[in-house]
Protein backbone atom coordinates (compact mmCIF):
# COMPACT_ATOMS: atom_id res chain seq x y z
CA UNK A 1 0.00 0.00 0.00
CA UNK A 2 2.70 2.47 0.93
CA UNK A 3 4.39 1.82 -2.72
CA UNK A 4 0.90 2.11 -3.90
CA UNK A 5 0.18 5.71 -2.49
CA UNK A 6 3.71 7.11 -3.28
CA UNK A 7 3.66 6.33 -7.27
CA UNK A 8 -0.16 7.96 -6.92
CA UNK A 9 1.20 10.91 -5.31
CA UNK A 10 4.32 11.47 -7.80
CA UNK A 11 1.74 11.40 -10.53
CA UNK A 12 -1.03 13.31 -8.90
CA UNK A 13 1.32 16.03 -7.62
CA UNK A 14 2.69 16.53 -11.25
CA UNK A 15 -0.71 17.17 -12.62
CA UNK A 16 -1.77 19.04 -9.47
CA UNK A 17 1.74 21.25 -10.20
CA UNK A 18 0.63 21.30 -14.15
CA UNK A 19 -2.63 23.39 -13.54
CA UNK A 20 -0.40 25.99 -12.66
CA UNK A 21 3.03 26.13 -14.27
CA UNK A 22 4.60 23.67 -16.54
CA UNK A 23 8.69 23.88 -17.77
CA UNK A 24 7.18 24.64 -21.33
CA UNK A 25 4.01 25.33 -23.15
CA UNK A 26 3.25 22.12 -25.05
CA UNK A 27 0.84 23.61 -27.41
CA UNK A 28 3.95 25.72 -28.72
CA UNK A 29 5.58 23.97 -31.38
CA UNK A 30 9.55 24.70 -31.91
CA UNK A 31 11.21 22.14 -34.59
CA UNK A 32 14.24 23.72 -34.29
CA UNK A 33 14.37 22.42 -30.96
CA UNK A 34 13.59 18.60 -32.24
CA UNK A 35 14.62 15.34 -30.96
CA UNK A 36 17.09 17.03 -28.50
CA UNK A 37 18.70 14.42 -25.96
CA UNK A 38 18.03 14.84 -22.19
CA UNK A 39 19.70 18.44 -20.71
CA UNK A 40 19.94 20.89 -18.03
CA UNK A 41 17.28 22.39 -20.44
CA UNK A 42 15.18 19.18 -21.05
CA UNK A 43 16.01 16.22 -18.60
CA UNK A 44 13.69 14.24 -20.82
CA UNK A 45 15.01 15.92 -24.25
CA UNK A 46 11.74 17.12 -26.84
CA UNK A 47 10.03 15.04 -29.08
CA UNK A 48 9.46 15.41 -33.05
CA UNK A 49 7.92 18.43 -32.49
CA UNK A 50 10.35 20.32 -30.33
CA UNK A 51 8.38 20.06 -26.85
CA UNK A 52 9.57 19.45 -23.78
CA UNK A 53 8.74 15.54 -22.79
CA UNK A 54 8.72 16.40 -18.55
CA UNK A 55 5.87 19.01 -19.58
CA UNK A 56 4.22 16.74 -21.99
CA UNK A 57 4.36 13.78 -19.10
CA UNK A 58 2.92 16.28 -16.40
CA UNK A 59 -0.10 17.79 -18.72
CA UNK A 60 -0.55 14.06 -19.64
CA UNK A 61 -1.10 12.87 -16.39
CA UNK A 62 -3.49 15.77 -15.57
CA UNK A 63 -5.59 14.63 -18.53
CA UNK A 64 -5.46 11.02 -17.69
CA UNK A 65 -6.40 12.06 -13.87
CA UNK A 66 -8.90 14.52 -14.89
CA UNK A 67 -10.76 12.02 -17.29
CA UNK A 68 -10.40 8.35 -14.60
CA UNK A 69 -11.45 10.99 -11.68
CA UNK A 70 -14.75 12.47 -13.84
CA UNK A 71 -15.72 9.35 -15.22
CA UNK A 72 -15.34 7.39 -11.98
CA UNK A 73 -17.62 9.92 -10.22
CA UNK A 74 -20.78 9.24 -12.84
CA UNK A 75 -20.08 5.74 -12.07
CA UNK A 76 -20.60 6.45 -8.18
CA UNK A 77 -23.19 8.99 -9.02
CA UNK A 78 -25.42 7.21 -10.80
CA UNK A 79 -24.02 3.45 -10.24
CA UNK A 80 -24.69 3.52 -6.34
CA UNK A 81 -28.26 4.48 -5.76
CA UNK A 82 -29.17 2.37 -8.67
CA UNK A 83 -27.58 -1.16 -6.76
CA UNK A 84 -28.84 0.75 -3.89
CA UNK A 85 -32.75 1.00 -5.13
CA UNK A 86 -32.36 -2.23 -6.49
CA UNK A 87 -31.21 -4.12 -3.61
CA UNK A 88 -33.98 -2.42 -1.25
CA UNK A 89 -36.51 -3.86 -4.08
CA UNK A 90 -35.08 -7.34 -4.58
CA UNK A 91 -36.77 -9.99 -6.57
CA UNK A 92 -39.06 -7.24 -7.90
CA UNK A 93 -39.54 -5.50 -11.28
CA UNK A 94 -37.58 -2.88 -10.40
CA UNK A 95 -34.57 -5.27 -9.37
CA UNK A 96 -35.03 -6.80 -12.76
CA UNK A 97 -35.03 -3.88 -14.84
CA UNK A 98 -32.21 -2.51 -13.18
CA UNK A 99 -30.12 -5.20 -13.20
CA UNK A 100 -31.41 -6.58 -16.90
CA UNK A 101 -30.08 -2.40 -17.81
CA UNK A 102 -27.01 -3.18 -16.64
CA UNK A 103 -26.28 -6.21 -18.31
CA UNK A 104 -27.11 -4.59 -21.42
CA UNK A 105 -24.09 -1.51 -20.99
CA UNK A 106 -22.15 -4.34 -19.95
CA UNK A 107 -22.57 -5.94 -23.53
CA UNK A 108 -20.94 -2.55 -25.41
CA UNK A 109 -17.57 -2.05 -24.31
CA UNK A 110 -16.03 1.08 -23.46
CA UNK A 111 -14.16 1.71 -26.90
CA UNK A 112 -17.58 0.60 -28.69
CA UNK A 113 -19.74 3.04 -26.90
CA UNK A 114 -16.89 5.31 -27.08
CA UNK A 115 -17.02 4.84 -31.29
CA UNK A 116 -21.03 5.66 -31.26
CA UNK A 117 -20.39 9.03 -29.01
CA UNK A 118 -17.90 9.82 -31.49
CA UNK A 119 -20.23 9.39 -34.14
CA UNK A 120 -22.83 11.22 -33.07
CA UNK A 121 -20.45 14.41 -31.42
CA UNK A 122 -16.90 14.00 -32.68
CA UNK A 123 -13.58 12.97 -30.50
CA UNK A 124 -13.03 14.61 -27.50
CA UNK A 125 -11.86 14.32 -23.75
CA UNK A 126 -15.72 14.79 -22.98
CA UNK A 127 -16.92 12.01 -25.20
CA UNK A 128 -13.74 10.03 -23.60
CA UNK A 129 -15.22 10.87 -20.16
CA UNK A 130 -19.15 9.75 -21.03
CA UNK A 131 -18.20 6.58 -22.68
CA UNK A 132 -16.09 5.18 -19.62
CA UNK A 133 -18.29 6.52 -16.98
CA UNK A 134 -21.28 5.23 -19.09
CA UNK A 135 -19.58 2.09 -18.71
CA UNK A 136 -18.24 2.71 -15.04
CA UNK A 137 -22.51 2.46 -14.05
CA UNK A 138 -23.26 -0.73 -14.17
CA UNK A 139 -19.70 -1.81 -12.21
CA UNK A 140 -20.87 0.10 -9.04
CA UNK A 141 -24.29 -0.61 -9.41
CA UNK A 142 -23.30 -4.55 -9.10
CA UNK A 143 -21.02 -3.79 -6.51
CA UNK A 144 -23.69 -1.81 -4.25
CA UNK A 145 -26.10 -4.44 -4.61
CA UNK A 146 -23.96 -7.44 -3.92
CA UNK A 147 -23.12 -5.72 -0.64
CA UNK A 148 -26.25 -4.80 -0.01
CA UNK A 149 -28.77 -7.96 -0.08
CA UNK A 150 -26.86 -9.68 3.15
CA UNK A 151 -27.58 -6.41 4.79
CA UNK A 152 -31.10 -6.31 4.16
CA UNK A 153 -32.13 -9.36 6.30
CA UNK A 154 -30.01 -8.28 9.31
CA UNK A 155 -31.72 -7.50 12.51
CA UNK A 156 -31.19 -3.70 13.03
CA UNK A 157 -32.61 -3.03 9.27
CA UNK A 158 -35.54 -4.99 10.62
CA UNK A 159 -35.35 -2.59 13.81
CA UNK A 160 -34.84 0.12 11.32
CA UNK A 161 -38.08 -1.06 9.26
CA UNK A 162 -40.56 -2.00 12.42
CA UNK A 163 -39.25 2.00 13.58
CA UNK A 164 -41.04 3.14 10.49
CA UNK A 165 -38.06 4.44 8.32
CA UNK A 166 -38.63 4.29 4.32
CA UNK A 167 -36.31 1.96 2.13
CA UNK A 168 -34.56 5.21 0.32
CA UNK A 169 -33.24 6.70 4.53
CA UNK A 170 -32.39 3.00 5.38
CA UNK A 171 -30.14 2.60 2.28
CA UNK A 172 -28.77 6.42 3.34
CA UNK A 173 -28.35 6.02 6.91
CA UNK A 174 -27.76 2.01 7.30
CA UNK A 175 -26.40 0.44 4.10
CA UNK A 176 -24.36 2.75 2.37
CA UNK A 177 -21.89 3.40 4.78
CA UNK A 178 -21.44 -0.53 5.42
CA UNK A 179 -20.58 -0.92 2.45
CA UNK A 180 -18.35 1.69 1.60
CA UNK A 181 -15.55 0.27 1.89
CA UNK A 182 -16.68 -2.02 -0.87
CA UNK A 183 -17.45 1.37 -2.95
CA UNK A 184 -13.78 2.63 -2.04
CA UNK A 185 -12.00 -0.31 -3.10
CA UNK A 186 -13.52 -0.82 -5.88
CA UNK A 187 -13.12 2.95 -6.86
CA UNK A 188 -9.72 2.47 -6.69
CA UNK A 189 -9.57 -0.43 -9.30
CA UNK A 190 -11.96 1.70 -11.77
CA UNK A 191 -9.88 5.00 -11.05
CA UNK A 192 -7.05 2.35 -13.04
CA UNK A 193 -9.09 0.98 -15.37
CA UNK A 194 -10.44 4.63 -16.70
CA UNK A 195 -6.85 6.06 -16.84
CA UNK A 196 -6.32 2.61 -19.39
CA UNK A 197 -9.41 3.50 -21.37
CA UNK A 198 -8.24 7.04 -21.65
CA UNK A 199 -4.80 6.40 -23.04
CA UNK A 200 -6.79 3.62 -25.20
CA UNK A 201 -9.21 5.97 -26.45
CA UNK A 202 -6.23 8.75 -27.16
CA UNK A 203 -4.35 6.00 -29.06
CA UNK A 204 -6.67 5.54 -31.32
CA UNK A 205 -7.79 8.87 -31.98
CA UNK A 206 -11.43 9.24 -29.84
CA UNK A 207 -10.09 10.69 -26.61
CA UNK A 208 -8.04 14.46 -25.83
CA UNK A 209 -7.61 16.47 -29.02
CA UNK A 210 -4.24 17.98 -29.75
CA UNK A 211 -3.17 20.50 -28.29
CA UNK A 212 -4.13 19.04 -25.29
CA UNK A 213 -1.31 16.62 -24.36
CA UNK A 214 -2.29 12.61 -23.32
CA UNK A 215 0.03 9.89 -22.76
CA UNK A 216 -1.98 7.56 -25.10
CA UNK A 217 -1.77 10.79 -27.73
CA UNK A 218 1.85 10.87 -27.01
CA UNK A 219 2.78 6.84 -28.10
CA UNK A 220 0.41 6.88 -30.98
CA UNK A 221 2.69 9.72 -32.05
CA UNK A 222 5.68 7.99 -31.38
CA UNK A 223 4.81 4.52 -33.27
CA UNK A 224 6.34 5.53 -36.38
CA UNK A 225 9.69 6.04 -34.48
CA UNK A 226 9.86 3.50 -31.97
CA UNK A 227 13.06 2.02 -33.29
CA UNK A 228 15.10 5.19 -34.13
CA UNK A 229 14.02 7.33 -30.43
CA UNK A 230 12.21 5.14 -28.31
CA UNK A 231 12.30 7.26 -25.63
CA UNK A 232 9.44 9.22 -27.40
CA UNK A 233 7.24 6.23 -26.57
CA UNK A 234 8.66 4.35 -23.17
CA UNK A 235 8.22 7.24 -21.40
CA UNK A 236 4.60 7.73 -21.48
CA UNK A 237 4.18 3.93 -21.43
CA UNK A 238 6.16 3.67 -18.26
CA UNK A 239 3.72 6.65 -16.49
CA UNK A 240 1.08 4.53 -17.44
CA UNK A 241 2.00 1.50 -16.01
CA UNK A 242 3.48 3.21 -12.90
CA UNK A 243 -0.01 4.79 -12.28
CA UNK A 244 -1.77 1.46 -12.95
CA UNK A 245 0.37 -0.23 -10.45
CA UNK A 246 0.08 2.34 -7.97
CA UNK A 247 -3.76 2.52 -8.41
CA UNK A 248 -3.91 -1.02 -7.95
CA UNK A 249 -1.59 -1.22 -4.97
CA UNK A 250 -3.07 1.13 -3.57
CA UNK A 251 -6.65 -0.84 -3.91
CA UNK A 252 -5.23 -3.88 -2.90
CA UNK A 253 -4.04 -2.35 0.69
CA UNK A 254 -7.08 -0.59 0.77
CA UNK A 255 -8.70 -3.50 0.89
CA UNK A 256 -6.63 -5.46 3.17
CA UNK A 257 -6.99 -2.38 5.31
CA UNK A 258 -10.70 -1.88 5.37
CA UNK A 259 -11.78 -5.53 5.78
CA UNK A 260 -12.53 -6.26 9.15
CA UNK A 261 -12.02 -9.97 8.47
CA UNK A 262 -8.53 -9.48 7.08
CA UNK A 263 -7.67 -7.21 10.34
CA UNK A 264 -8.51 -10.09 12.26
CA UNK A 265 -6.66 -12.72 11.12
CA UNK A 266 -3.39 -10.39 10.48
CA UNK A 267 -4.04 -10.30 14.69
Amino acid sequence: MAIGVVLTAVFTLAAAVSLAWVPYDVARLDISQRLLPPSLAHPLGTDHFGRDMVSMLMEGARTSIAVALVAVGIGVGAGVPLGLWAAANRGGWLDEVIMRANDLIFAFPSLVIAILITAVFGPSAVNAILAIGIFNIPVFARVARGGALPLWTLDYIMAARVAGKGRARISAEHILPNIANLLIVQATIQFSLGILAEAALSYVGLGAQPPTASWGRMLADAQTMIYTEPQLAVLPGLAIVAMVLGLNLLGDGLRDALDPRLRRRAL
